[in-house]
């Protein structure tokens, strides 16, 4: 079922969670989060968005998450992740998306408000909510690398505060030591800059880059306002190795189907073992 509102996001924040946002691109990785929401009993957001579209197409993208969305027993929304267009974003909505991600990151601060004002007007007008992000994050969202993060410009909390107060976002994506994708060397997340910036934001904070993060670093995070947490990285990595594992077999017999099964069913793991990590340690 479709997960409208921000109550889930508000709940996971008030209980020290965060909700999963996983990255789709296809029919196996759309199925594989869906069958790991559903056997988790955890809300989740199938990550439909900007560039994945370059593969699969905007159109089929959106159709194959909605309707798993929709269609499913668990609570799953659909979001768009990392979108810099108001026509995307708008065609998003109009298609039935849940929440979505205005990316002005790379603007100027002034540019980033009136971008992230103009999409929550958009939004509200079809009952969704908006993410934004304020700093910027070193890494590519769809290729890791080997090589040591490079700094980049971290959120600062006063300026998060004026953000979050003239935009009327509801979720702010903040970078605090987090990378997109896994790296050479483990990440260290700044928390007293996160907790600076928890403090003076009313809503909740958003962790992009988590694959691969320290567990205690993870929960570190939740303890300072985080709510959701981005995964795109381990899904993929869990996908093609089971593919790479796989092949041997299925190539004989052109046996493709079982290729791609092998492929979702990885998905489905991986993500069970993030959601798995996305409450506190019991005491």
């Amino acid at each position: 079922m479709l997960l409208h509102g921000t109550d889930a996001l508000k709940q996971a924040a008030s209980a020290g969670q965060a909700l999963a946002g996983f990255v789709a691109y296809n029919l196996e990785t759309v199925q594989g989060i869906t069958a790991a929401a559903e056997a988790t009993g955890r809300p989740v957001l199938i990550q439909a968005g900007a560039s994945p579209f370059k593969h699969a197409g905007r159109h089929a993208l959106m159709r194959l998450a909605w309707d798993a969305a929709d269609r499913s027993t668990a609570r799953l929304g659909v979001h768009l992740d990392h979108s810099r267009d108001l026509d995307e974003i708008t065609a998003c909505l109009e298609a039935g998306y849940t929440s979505v991600m205005v990316d002005g990151s790379h603007l100027p601060f002034a540019a980033n408000i009136a971008l992230t004002r103009e999409t929550v007007r958009r939004a509200r007008d079809h009952g969704a909510w908006v993410e934004a992000e304020l700093g910027a994050l070193p890494g590519d969202e769809d290729v890791s690398t080997d090589a040591i993060a490079q700094s980049a410009a971290m959120t600062d909390p006063a300026q998060a505060a004026e953000f979050a107060a003239a935009t009327g976002v509801d979720a702010l994506a903040v970078s605090v030591g987090n990378v997109h994708g896994f790296t050479k060397d483990p990440v260290r997340l700044d928390l007293d800059r996160l907790a600076a910036i928890h403090q003076v934001v009313p809503v909740p904070l958003v962790l992009h880059g988590a694959s691969g993060l320290p567990v205690a670093q993870l929960h570190g995070a939740l303890a300072r306002g985080v709510a959701k947490v981005n995964v795109n990285a381990e899904l993929r990595r869990a996908y093609l190795e089971a593919v790479r594992d796989h092949l041997p077999r299925a190539l004989p017999g052109s046996d493709v189907v079982s290729l791609w099964s092998a492929g979702r069913d990885a998905v489905t793991a991986a993500a069970v073992e993030v959601i798995s990590r996305l409450s506190p340690p019991v005491q």
